[in-house]
């Protein structure tokens, strides 16, 4: 299994070693020791969820505020998607800056996104089925995110607006600027222990 740090190093993309031949593949999707190693400190995941979106459904940027961050290990199992993770600790380098990768089921390949980062996805095959683990359960009430076209952010999504399909929830979400001014204790501080919390 490779593991590497993206541009923002917190950020990593996780290869496993792929095992096939005429009958199909064998495959490490997840071990707990490697991934700590990695990781620098301990992560429990508690959850594994699933789901399936046809082109060009955007799903973010989504994440948790304190105490229920979320840290996220994603996967496409079938189909491909653009995957993308945000910084949005404040006094971080880099704040504000975002990261891809492009996940498939033919490449098998995981990001994972720490604490202190909002996270989505854009399908860009017809259908795709995308999986991962958290390590805090779902909380409503600490529900948060950043709408995907924030200009300050100027992510990239492959595809044009009008091939992008979202949520009303997902659509009304505010931006980065919106968060830091208007919304209290929205986001996380830089160096803060995200995992104590």
């Amino acid at each position: 299994m490779k593991i590497t740090p993206q541009a923002i190093a917190d950020v990593l993309l996780i290869e496993p070693k792929v095992f096939g031949d005429e009958r199909g593949y064998f495959f490490e999707s997840f071990r707990q020791d490697i991934f700590e190693q990695a990781t620098g400190h301990p992560v429990n995941f508690i959850q594994d969820n699933e789901s399936r979106s046809s082109r060009g459904v955007l799903r973010g940027l989504h994440f948790q505020r304190a105490p229920y961050a979320q840290s996220k290990l994603v996967r496409v199992i079938d189909g491909e998607v653009l995957d993308v993770a945000v910084d949005i600790r404040m006094g971080s380098l880099t704040f504000g800056q975002s990261v891809s990768a492009v996940l498939s089921g033919d490449n098998k390949h995981q990001l994972f996104v720490p604490r202190g980062f909002a996270h989505g996805f854009v399908v860009l095959s017809e259908t795709a089925i995308f999986a991962y683990k958290v390590d805090n359960p779902y909380a409503p009430e600490h529900d948060c995110g950043i709408h995907f076209a924030d200009e300050q952010l100027a992510i990239d999504w492959q595809l044009t607006q009008s091939e992008i399909q979202t949520s009303a929830k997902d659509s009304t979400l505010p931006s980065l600027t919106q968060l830091q001014t208007g919304t209290p204790n929205a986001l996380f501080q830089y160096g803060s222990s995200l995992y104590e919390q």
